[in-house]
């Protein structure tokens, strides 16, 4: 980055001079002209620690100074996004202030809801995972106090200047001194975004960065900025991105040992109590180890496998052994690590994440195990669900959507399948460990990532399980970190465009004005043919509904004064609408047509869809708010929607969710539809909008249905009456977090209660019952049937054991040898002969049916029954094969019986 980016006008104008980090060689400003180092860490240790840098503030007072201050400066204050970033397709969790306004506000799609603006947006980042706790700074979750300006060349709003001198302004509000901040240049790069920025520091430690983003990584006519190698170009838009550190800002102005203890006073005084440490709270020498643990840890990178090495250096400066650090710092690292997961987990969970295998869902998963594996070590008994409900109240009523009733039981589901998961990993990881063993490996890394994806299996039971066998583990320090990294992002596999070769000629097309839009409840138009090739016709207007949101496309015809085309398919690409018909060339462009569009077809895709939004409002009523469609498909015959819930939902839930649902229906209530700026639909209806996906544009459609409300661009009926009545089919557990309802509706749903009625109908005829009485007649038959089962083996049994009575074998050197034909079943034969072979003997068994049954069972070493059945098999025209202990085939020739019967005794006999 040039260094005129940072030559600023009030730099100059307060006296700051530029000046080299003789440490680190970084350039940065600063009031003292006698400073010669940059001020951050490592290049000085924390000085604020026992001497607070600021007045004294709670999280809530330094939260509320900020956005005030703020707000009196001319920002305009907007209450924080949720932890789950819906309205994002590329992360799952909101990551830091400016993510709120990424991509459409930040690419100048959409306005920001309000320039400038001021928020304190809760962030969760897990790359850090294992070092919380441990340096004595880092939190899975943070609030990012930030202000945002948007300048345009149409409005500017302010630029650097204004931003350095807005943070100065703050920072002495709170009492900050001035003479001790360093601004640190360091150009900023990230989400295909980059710009200069200013990293604010004071007694070393990073309060605010302050960025000013102003190039992106497309192409354009301007000059590009080589950065690490990449080219970025200026772009219109230019952004004020800062961020300031709610949590490090108190942490300073109260000069603790360490963050936890200046955030989670209260929890963590609790919690050393119930891990039976409290003790070292009352002894100098802990709380100086403490806060000099703390002072050099912050100077320290805990990644990798470097925190022995970091340990030794911190126990060497502080003066102490490697092994009393350790002991000291390993229960009170647990404790920290605890009081910081569960806010973030009450953050998760608060915002309706539900945990799962996949996506936002894994990384829940992943803290919540994190945390009862760390509540387990140090044999605390609290309640994990106790745990986070202190924290929600401490964040403050009103904040979160869940009800904590919601989260303690989501917690004491996830309890339940961790513990199973424990047990189960035993197993697996001694047979993991045997076979590395037997290679003279280590369990490799890669092995245990696989391990903990696969199969939930913590890598600490990994290492424990090994060492047992004899066997290494290869853990790094940052193994979990490792995991969230992998897990943080979306991951969106390169599909092949099926449309490539016909793109660029759609792209030239004028866009098809939509009428599905316009004339919903029309099934006939008129249009002009303004292209045609292949088997796509491309008309100036339409009423076929283009696939998409996992609903078919219409079908429907196309006729014209000289032929009738059918439409099979509607495909949309950008703004055209292109109709596949089954017969190119028919009708040609510049043609006037007339389109009819499959009525039955229309009607029950929009009863569908429709009944997809009520039941999703229905669900969440009686399963709660966490409820989230993780998608839908719409169908002729039924449809489905699947639903992020944390457990099967039972049969009484779902006549619930039924009788919801078709109450909805029967009140008749219209169906309001309309397009709406994005911001302004996020800011009114909140993130729930986003059921289906994130939709693209400036506007996005609002479809309100009861309460449902969502950005959808489907077909939908007037009214909920229209959908006529909804008849939920089956649910199905699809996969862990995940909930299928199969449902139908209108006619669909008549037509599955008839196929239904059908059924119990066909049932009751042949019980000779009426339709009240099947039930009933069911129960008795299958009981009845029960009893008769129990009846036929007990009389089965009987007679096995008389015809094991009329087999007399022949006792050849000592060894009784029966070889017989017997009129039995295969499992009678089987019978026979083992009781026969339990008394030391060998029993060759023949059934006389179709095909010949062989049974053989040997209870003398020397003869194999596989050996023995293979040669009778041979001879009957069949095959066999079993263990040396009992063995059977099948043959076809039942005239060579009393032939492979002798070849089998003689065998038996020989073997003996």
């Amino acid at each position: 980055m040039l260094e005129d980016e940072y030559q600023l006008d009030y730099f100059k104008s307060q006296g700051l001079v530029r000046k080299i980090c003789k440490k680190c060689g970084s350039a940065f400003w600063t009031r003292d002209p006698d400073r010669e180092v940059c001020g951050d860490a490592p290049c000085v240790p924390y000085s604020f620690i026992g001497n607070p840098v600021f007045k004294p503030h709670s999280l809530d007072e330094m939260r509320e100074a900020y956005l005030s201050f703020f707000e009196k400066n001319g920002h305009t204050r907007i209450k924080r996004y949720p932890v789950a970033a819906r309205w994002r397709d590329d992360i799952y969790l909101t990551i830091a202030s400016i993510a709120d306004f990424q991509p459409y506000v930040t690419s100048g799609v959409v306005p920001p809801p309000a320039n400038p603006l001021t928020i304190s947006q809760p962030c969760i980042r897990l790359n850090d995972l294992d070092s919380v706790g441990r340096s004595g700074r880092h939190l899975t979750t943070f609030e990012m106090m930030a202000h945002h300006a948007f300048n345009s060349e149409n409005e500017q709003i302010y630029w650097k200047d204004r931003t350095v001198e807005l943070c100065d302004n703050f920072l002495e509000s709170i009492g900050g001194n001035l003479m001790d901040v360093t601004y640190k240049e360091h150009p900023w790069i990230g989400g295909g975004n980059a710009g200069p920025s200013v990293e604010i520091m004071i007694s070393g430690l990073e309060v605010a960065t302050l960025v000013f983003m102003s190039l992106g990584k497309t192409k354009n006519d301007k000059q590009p900025v080589d950065l690490e190698g990449v080219p970025y170009y200026p772009i219109d838009l230019k952004i004020v991105d800062t961020g300031y550190g709610l949590e490090r800002l108190v942490w300073a102005s109260k000069g603790s040992p360490t963050i936890y203890d200046a955030i989670f006073p209260e929890m963590v005084n609790d919690l050393m109590v119930s891990a039976g440490i409290e003790h070292l709270l009352d002894e100098p020498e802990f709380t100086k180890i403490l806060g000099m643990n703390a002072k050099y840890a912050g100077m320290m990178d805990i990644t990798g496998s470097n925190l022995i090495t970091m340990r030794k250096k911190v126990a060497q400066n502080i003066g102490v052994s490697y092994e009393k650090l350790q002991s000291i710092m390993e229960p009170v690292e647990r404790v920290y690590a605890i009081a910081d997961h569960t806010r973030c987990l009450a953050y998760m969970l608060g915002d309706c994440i539900v945990p799962s295998n996949v996506q936002e869902g894994y990384l829940a998963r992943l803290v919540i195990r994190r945390t009862l594996r760390m509540m387990n070590e140090i044999g605390m008994d609290n309640e994990l669900s106790d745990l986070i409900e202190a924290q929600m109240k401490t964040i403050g009523a009103g904040t979160f959507e869940q009800e904590p009733s919601v989260i303690r039981e989501i917690i004491s589901n996830e309890i339940g399948k961790y513990n199973q998961t424990m047990e189960r990993g035993t197993r697996i990881v001694q047979k993991i460990s045997k076979e590395y063993k037997k290679q003279n490996q280590a369990v490799p890394l890669k092995e245990l990532m696989t391990l903990y994806d696969s199969h939930g299996i913590p890598p600490e039971i990994v290492k424990d399980v090994a060492s047992k066998e004899g066997e290494e583990v290869e853990l790094p320090d940052n193994f979990y970190s490792l995991v969230a990294d992998l897990h943080s992002e979306s991951e969106e596999e390169a599909k092949e465009d099926p449309y490539a070769d016909i793109r660029q000629r759609v792209n030239a097309l004028p866009p098809t004005r939509r009428l599905y839009y316009e004339q919903t409840s029309d099934t006939e138009f008129e249009a002009m043919v303004i292209d045609q090739f292949d088997n796509y016709i491309v008309l100036d207007q339409t009423l076929f509904y283009p696939e998409g949101g996992g609903q078919p496309s219409d079908i429907g015809c196309l006729v014209s004064k000289e032929a009738m085309v059918k439409v099979i398919s509607t495909i949309k690409i950008g703004d055209v609408i292109l109709h596949k018909i089954k017969e190119s060339g028919a009708i040609k462009r510049g043609t006037p047509i007339k389109g009819v569009v499959d009525e039955d077809f229309r009607r029950t895709m929009m009863r569908h869809h429709t009944a997809t939004h009520v039941l999703l409002h229905a669900a969440k009523e009686v399963l709660g708010a966490h409820i989230h469609q993780a998608g839908a498909q719409k169908g002729y015959e039924s449809s489905r929607i699947d639903l992020r819930h944390f457990r099967h939902i039972t049969p009484e839930e779902l006549k619930k969710i039924e009788l919801v649902a078709n109450k909805i229906v029967l009140a008749d209530l219209h169906v309001y539809t309309e397009w709406e700026d994005r911001t302004k639909a996020e800011q009114k209806y909140g993130f729930c909008l986003y059921q289906g996906g994130v939709p693209p544009g400036k506007e996005i459609r609002i479809v309100k249905v009861a309460d449902d409300i969502q950005a959808c661009a489907g077909t939908h009926c007037r009214s909920t009456g229209e959908i006529g009545s909804i008849k939920i089919i089956r649910v199905e557990h699809v996969q862990d977090g995940i909930e299928r309802i199969e449902f139908a509706a209108g006619m669909a749903a008549l037509k599955y209660m008839q196929k239904v009625e059908a059924l119990i109908d066909d049932s009751s005829s042949v019980l000779s019952v009426q339709r009240e009485n099947l039930s009933s007649s069911v129960e008795r038959f299958f009981n009845e049937w029960k009893e008769q089962k129990k009846t036929i083996e007990n009389l089965r049994n009987e007679l096995v054991e008389l015809k094991e009575k009329s087999i007399h074998g022949e006792d050849y050197n000592g060894v009784l040898i029966a070889a017989y034909e017997v009129n039995a079943s295969q499992k009678e034969l089987v019978s026979i002969a083992t009781n026969l072979s339990n008394k030391g003997g060998v029993s060759l068994l023949v059934s006389d049916g179709d095909p010949v049954h062989v049974v053989v069972a040997s209870g003398v070493k020397s003869v194999n029954a596989g050996e023995i059945v293979r040669t009778v098999c041979n001879i009957l025209g069949g095959k066999g094969g079993g263990n040396t202990g009992l063995a059977q085939g099948i043959g076809s020739d039942r005239t060579q019986i009393k032939n492979a019967l002798h070849a089998g005794k003689d065998l038996i006999k020989k073997l003996i």
